[in-house]
């Protein structure tokens, strides 16, 4: 019999291996839609849906290795992540998802929220949240709507080789602003964003990148640690904040 993996599992979804199917279990049904219509509509590849049973989503597993983890070093090489770069722009060039993204007040007032509630309880130090809501601002300007995937960490792209074999975990998809994806994906990987910048083919704002490094950084702390997570682990969240100091 096939052992039974954790992948994840926290307060909101857990996903599980069994042998070659991924077993997605969440009770929020409006994000399971999200995930399988994201999943039929991006131009990338993606996991095969085998069944949908609520709340559980199962899909195949997908060939090759992720290109890492956050805190974890890269086992991919410049060439998979200049292919993963190629593979975020085809999806940015696509029709849009019917799914609107945040807008830039909710944007505004959700970071205020979880700055004001980093210092208040003590989690970190005002210098430092204060330094990244600066840097954060650059993030905060009007952005051409593309489909963007929405959580695109590293973890969530498999390559063999130097080919993306599939991107996991839609959930998230929705129209937004396409160097969050960029940034999402860099996330504590600095030293591989020129290599997803060449593959993506286009001039980027390296201002807005490191803003949205520390806008998201400063955005998921707290849910981090409410989920049993630590953003203060090597190379997270805690220290990509740091790096802007």
């Amino acid at each position: 019999m096939d052992e039974v993996k954790v992948v994840v599992a926290h307060s909101q979804r857990a996903t599980l291996r069994v042998g070659d199917v991924f077993l997605k279990v969440d009770t929020d049904q409006t994000r399971i839609d999200v995930e399988i219509e994201a999943m039929s509509l991006a131009p990338v590849p993606t996991p095969e849906v085998l069944w949908h049973k609520p709340p559980v989503l199962a899909t195949a597993a997908l060939p090759g290795t992720t290109l890492g983890r956050l805190g974890g070093p890269s086992t991919g090489s410049p060439a998979a992540w200049a292919a993963a770069g190629a593979a975020i722009r085809k999806l940015h060039d696509a029709p849009l998802p019917p799914r609107p993204g945040r807008s830039i007040a909710a944007l505004v007032a959700d970071l205020d929220g979880e700055c004001e509630w980093l210092v208040t309880n003590g989690v970190l130090p005002a210098d430092l949240v204060t330094r990244n809501r600066e840097v954060a601002e650059a993030a905060l300007r009007p952005w051409t709507p593309v489909f963007t995937h929405g959580d695109l960490q590293i973890a969530h792209v498999f390559v063999d080789g130097d080919e993306v074999t599939g991107i996991i975990d839609w959930s998230e998809a929705a129209q937004g602003d396409a160097l969050f994806d960029l940034a999402t994906f860099t996330l504590g990987h600095e030293e591989h964003l020129d290599d997803v910048i060449a593959g993506y083919g286009t001039d980027i704002d390296l201002d807005v990148i490191h803003a949205w490094w520390s806008l998201r950084s400063l955005l998921i702390v707290r849910s981090l640690i409410e989920q049993g997570l630590d953003p203060f682990a090597p190379g997270c969240e805690v220290d990509v904040l740091r790096s802007r100091m």
